[in-house]
């Protein structure tokens, strides 16, 4: 009987202790402010940082664009790309020619672009599309080195109004998802420019895919967030 009890209250005394326990090893929560200071951390070791896009034709002309935009500002760059059009980051996760470019090219910072509609589907859909991969790329560019960052794309000029706030709000969310990812807040530059009565000149035809004029766009979007 004796043993019953002291059992009993050892199981008792693990118990209480069981909270604080977990609250030791419990790994602290990354925030965005961790993320963007490792981010600037990174490129201040690293004055000429290397950077690989990953992604589809949103991503095509941006490379080019944005070495383009830091020569200007005395930066010297070094760019690559793993982009194919239409492709997703599931695509992309599941790619070994992707993945194999991640793991051996040392690079700084991994840019992460997802199919532009599935940011703005509904929550259900988007989480299930692209969370996982996200993570799974992200891990890859960790064990890799590199940093990885996430290109907040933008809406359809004839949905813009409704369709750029959801694209935004679903790369917040995904950030989240994957860490606390710093997200360049490329859309946000083109709303400004749209607002301004500015969208014919940043669309092609299609009213998706941009012009010389929206690469650009989105490649000071990209220096300033990343370099000012």
């Amino acid at each position: 009987m004796l043993c019953k009890i002291l059992l009993i209250l050892c199981l008792v005394a693990l118990g209480a202790c069981a909270p604080t326990i977990a609250a030791r090893t419990k790994k602290p929560v990354r925030s965005y402010a961790d993320a963007r200071r490792e981010l600037d951390e990174r490129l201040r070791l690293h004055p000429e940082p290397s950077i690989l896009f990953v992604g589809n034709s949103y991503s095509f002309g941006v490379p080019a664009a944005l070495k383009q935009v830091a020569a200007e500002h005395g930066k010297t760059l070094r760019i690559g790309h793993s982009t194919n059009s239409g492709w997703t980051l599931a695509r992309h996760a599941s790619h070994e020619p992707t993945l194999r470019k991640i793991r051996n090219g040392k690079w700084d910072i991994v840019v992460l672009q997802e199919y532009s509609l599935i940011p703005a589907k509904p929550a259900l859909l988007r989480n299930h599309a692209m969370f996982p991969p996200l993570r799974s790329l992200a891990e890859e560019t960790r064990s890799a080195g590199a940093i990885p960052v996430l290109y907040q794309t933008w809406g359809r000029r004839d949905q813009f109004t409704s369709m750029n706030p959801r694209v935004r709000q679903g790369y917040q969310t995904a950030s989240r998802a994957a860490g606390n990812l710093v997200i360049i807040p490329v859309g946000d530059a083109w709303e400004r420019e749209v607002t301004a009565g500015r969208a014919n000149e940043l669309f092609m035809e299609d009213g998706s895919h941009p012009t010389t004029a929206g690469n650009r766009l989105t490649a000071v979007a990209f220096y300033n967030a990343l370099f000012r």
